[in-house]
Formats: C-alpha cells, sequence, structure tokens
C-alpha cells in the first residue's frame, strides 16, 4: 500500500462515512486526520440544485473569508496613471499597463489573481486564452475589474474568495488551513455557505444546495447535514 492510500486509510478510520455530521462536528474530525508535511487546505464541496444547461442558473460570486484563506496570494494589477500607485501602496506586487500585458503574453505567470481597470480590458481581451484557462481573467462578478483597484487590491489580500459552479454543478473552494483554530474555519465556512445561499437563482426551486461534504486536501470528505 503507498504512503497516499495508507493515510486516506488511517483518515476514513477517524469517522463513519454513513454519518451525516453538523459542521462543527465535521471540522473538528478533521483535527484527526493523519499529519501531512505541509499544511493542507480545508475544502467546502457543495453539490447544487441547479440544471447547469441553463445560463441563468450558473453560481458565481464573491466572499471575503473572515479569517483569511491562509495562502499567500500575489496580485497583479494592470491599469494606467495614478491608480498604478494606488495600486502599489494596497501592496500588489506587479503593476503595469501594456508592458504588464506583453511580458504575461511571453510567459510571466508569477501571480495568483489578476486586477484591472475597465480601461484595460480591450488590451488585456488579447491575453484571454492564457487567463481564461487558468481562471485569472479579470471579471466584474468578481470584483476584479473595477474602478477601485486600491480596494479590489485589499480584498483579495484579506481573504476575498470566488466561488462558481462547474459543469457537474458543484462548488469547490478552499476555507482556510488545517493549521487555523476551529472557530476561524466553522466562521469561514459558514460566511461561504451562506453567500452561496444567497445567490440562489430565482428560477432555481426548493433548497440550493443538495449535498456538502468537508474535507483537508489530502484526506476524505465527510458529509455535513443541510
Amino acid at each position: 500500500m503507498n504512503r497516499i492510500n495508507k493515510r486516506m486509510k488511517q483518515a476514513s478510520e477517524t469517522f463513519d462515512p454513513t454519518k451525516v455530521y453538523t459542521l462543527e462536528e465535521a471540522i473538528a474530525n478533521l483535527e484527526r486526520f493523519p499529519k501531512v508535511k505541509f499544511d493542507e487546505t480545508v475544502e467546502l464541496h457543495l453539490h447544487l440544485n441547479i440544471d447547469t444547461k441553463l445560463s441563468e442558473q450558473g453560481i458565481r460570486g464573491t466572499v471575503v473569508l473572515p479569517h483569511g484563506t491562509g495562502k499567500k496570494v500575489r496580485v497583479a494589477v494592470v491599469c494606467k496613471g495614478p491608480q498604478q500607485d494606488k495600486a502599489k501602496s494596497a501592496g500588489a506586487d506587479h503593476v503595469g499597463a501594456e508592458e504588464l500585458i506583453e511580458k504575461i503574453n511571453k510567459g510571466f505567470m508569477d501571480f495568483d489573481c489578476v486586477v484591472a481597470s475597465p480601461d484595460m480590458m480591450r488590451e488585456l481581451s488579447k491575453l484571454g486564452k492564457i487567463l481564461g484557462p487558468r481562471g485569472l481573467m479579470p471579471s466584474p462578478k468578481a470584483g476584479t475589474v473595477t474602478t477601485d483597484v486600491e480596494r479590489a487590491v485589499k480584498e483579495v489580500k484579506a481573504g476575498k474568495i470566488e466561488f462558481k459552479s462547474d459543469k457537474q454543478a458543484g462548488i469547490h473552494v478552499g476555507i482556510g488551513k488545517r493549521s487555523f483554530a476551529r472557530d476561524q474555519i466553522l466562521e469561514n465556512a459558514r460566511l461561504v455557505i451562506d453567500a452561496i445561499n444567497a445567490s440562489k437563482p430565482a428560477s432555481v426551486k426548493g433548497n440550493l444546495v443538495k449535498s456538502i461534504f468537508v474535507s483537508t486536501s489530502m484526506g476524505p470528505g465527510l458529509k455535513v447535514g443541510l
């Protein structure tokens, strides 16, 4: 048995896979999983009651986690003029206009998020094939296309995350690190679940969320009661 399978088996022995846990119980149980050599991400996995063929039922939104993600987020900002100074003062890692776009086009990818001012989107759209597949293309819905780049950078640095339903009607998001205090993970999780429920389209009948699982990046999932 390889190391990963052995660790997964050990983790599975700490809980009852047939039981539906409260969110508090599930998060508490993660502490019993075998430790790994890095600080694992705690993840939420939701299955939604949506028709993925209907564009109006797609779920997408953002939420600022009160305790952050535990990950240092590198932010690139594409803007001009005085906004560049504001982006830098807010903590942006890379700031520029056409020269930054050209740098990215040549392979520079040392960032986790891209923020852009609206006047740069025409130029930035040339990078659609590079940024799009990586989920890095700025979007007004995600708050990453904005005239207030300073605020956008601060929010991302503070723990703003985006959630988006996939083709299997699922949403998968990191809500912190295993090293976080239990209450911090719990508060982050509740805020994400509330934000997703608040994004329920009018055309969806009944509950939006069909199931929720909590896991670590290297561990099995525990089912959480709705």
